[in-house]
C-alpha cells in the first residue's frame, strides 16, 4: 500500500486529476444510487472556500509588510494590464455574440437572487465592502474587504520589527502549505464533483445549450491563445507562447477543476517562482489578480446578455455595445469570489439594454445550467492571466533596462 501511495504521489497533479474525472464518470454510470460519493466533492469545495479568504488576507499583508522600501516593482503596469485585459474580454464576448446569435430557452428561476440594479449600486457595494469589518469580511468571503484590510495592515506593519515580520511570514507559509495539502486532495474531490454532476444533470442536460457553451468556451480560448499572447508581445516584444502555454498548463489546468482563483494563488506563486520573476511584485500581483483580474467573468456576462437581447429581439447599436463593454469590465472586477459569482451581474448588464429584471433572472438560471463548464473555463482564464500579465510586465521592464 505504501508503494502504491508513493507512486500515486509521484504522478503529476494534472494526471491525477484526469484519473479522478474518469473514475467519477465511471462511478456515476455504474453506481448512480451511491449518492454519498457526491460528499467528496462537497467537502473538497468546502475546504477550498474555508481557507481561501484567510490565504488572500495573509499573503497580501505579508507581502506588503516584508516589502523593502525603494524596491522597484511593476505593479502599475500589471494593474493596467488587468484592467485592459478585462475590457478586451468583454469586447470579445459582445462581438462573438453578435456574430453567432443564440436563442435561449428561458425558464423561470427557482433561486432567489439579489443582483445589483445599476452601476451606482455596484460602486456603492464596492465601497461598502472596502470598509466592512475585517472579521465579517473573512467570514463572508468578502474579497474586496479582505484585500483592503490586508493592504492597510500590510503597510502599517512595514514599520514593525523583524521578529513580528518573521512571525507573519511563517504564518503565511503555513497557510500556503495548508492550501497545498487541500489541492493535493483535488483528484478525490473531483471524483465526487463529476459523480454529482452526471447523476444530477445527466450527459444530455448540456446538449440543449451546446451552442452557447461553444461560444463561451471559444471566446475564452480566443482570449487565452490569441488576445493575451498579442498583449504580451506588444508589451514585452518577445515570443509570448512559451509563457502563455506554461501558464495554461500549470495554472489554468488546476484552476479549471478547483474553480477558485483564490485557492489557486499558491499554484500561481510557485509558477512565478519557477519563471524567476521578482517576488516583491508577484507576491502582491497574484493575490490582487485573483480579486480584480476577471476576463473570464467579462466574457460570461457579455455573451449571456447579448444572447438574451437576441432572444427578445432587442437591438443593440454600436454606442450601446461600447457602453455595455465598459460596464461589463467594471462589473466583472466586482464579481463575487464564489463559484458562479459572475452570473449575479448579468441583470446589471441586461438593464442597460432595456431587458426587465424578471427576464434577466431567467438568463441567470440558464447560466447556472451551463455553470459546470462555464465557471471552470472562466476560472482557468482568470487565474492563468494573473501569471501571464505579471510576467509580461517584468519582461517589459527588463527590456527597457537592458
Amino acid at each position: 500500500m505504501r508503494t502504491l501511495i508513493q507512486k500515486w504521489n509521484a504522478m503529476s497533479l494534472v494526471l491525477r486529476i484526469i484519473i479522478g474525472i474518469v473514475v467519477g464518470i465511471l462511478l456515476a454510470v455504474a453506481f448512480p444510487q451511491a449518492t454519498w460519493l457526491s460528499m467528496l466533492g462537497t467537502l473538497f469545495i468546502g475546504a477550498l472556500k474555508a481557507v481561501a479568504p484567510i490565504l488572500v488576507f495573509v499573503l497580501v499583508m505579508n507581502a506588503l509588510a516584508s516589502h523593502v522600501g525603494g524596491t522597484k516593482t511593476n505593479m502599475k503596469t500589471i494593474v493596467g494590464l488587468y484592467i485592459f485585459g478585462t475590457f478586451i474580454a468583454g469586447t470579445v464576448g459582445v462581438i462573438a455574440a453578435k456574430l453567432f446569435p443564440v436563442n435561449l430557452t428561458l425558464k423561470p428561476s427557482e433561486t432567489e437572487l439579489t443582483p445589483p440594479s445599476g452601476v451606482g449600486e455596484v460602486v456603492q457595494t464596492l465601497l461598502q465592502n472596502i470598509v466592512s469589518n475585517p472579521v465579517d469580511a473573512l467570514i463572508n468571503a468578502n474579497y474586496i474587504g479582505i484585500l483592503a484590510w490586508a493592504i492597510v495592515l500590510g503597510l502599517a506593519l512595514k514599520a514593525a520589527n523583524d521578529t513580528t515580520k518573521s512571525a507573519i511570514s511563517n504564518f503565511s507559509d503555513a497557510i500556503s502549505k495548508v492550501v497545498q495539502w487541500v489541492i493535493t486532495l483535488a483528484p478525490i474531490g473531483i471524483i465526487g464533483i463529476m459523480f454529482d454532476t452526471i447523476v444530477t444533470s445527466g450527459f444530455g442536460e448540456l446538449k440543449n445549450y451546446g451552442t452557447l457553451i461553444i461560444i463561451l468556451v471559444g471566446c475564452m480560448f480566443f482570449m487565452a491563445l490569441v488576445v493575451n499572447p498579442l498583449i504580451v508581445w506588444v508589451v514585452a516584444r518577445r515570443n509570448p507562447y512559451p509563457l502563455v502555454l506554461t501558464s495554461l498548463k500549470e495554472s489554468g489546468m488546476t484552476a479549471f477543476f478547483t474553480r477558485s482563483s483564490a485557492a489557486n494563488i499558491p499554484v500561481n506563486i510557485r509558477l512565478c517562482e519557477k519563471l524567476g520573476l521578482d517576488k516583491n511584485t508577484y507576491a502582491v500581483s497574484i493575490p490582487l489578480g485573483a480579486t480584480i483580474n476577471m476576463g473570464g467573468a467579462a466574457v460570461t456576462i457579455s455573451v449571456l446578455t447579448m444572447a438574451a437581447a437576441h432572444t427578445l429581439n432587442v437591438h443593440v447599436d454600436m454606442m450601446t455595445a461600447i457602453i455595455l463593454m465598459v460596464v461589463v469590465a467594471v462589473s466583472a472586477a466586482g464579481a463575487s469570489g464564489v463559484s458562479g459569482g459572475s452570473l449575479l451581474l448579468i441583470p446589471l448588464a441586461c438593464s442597460l439594454i432595456g431587458i426587465p429584471n424578471d427576464i434577466a433572472m431567467q438568463v441567470v438560471g440558464v447560466g447556472m445550467i451551463i455553470g459546470v463548464i462555464q465557471d471552470s473555463c472562466e476560472t482557468a482564464l482568470n487565474s492563468s492571466c494573473d501569471v501571464v500579465f505579471t510576467a509580461a510586465a517584468e519582461y517589459a521592464s527588463d527590456r527597457k533596462n537592458a
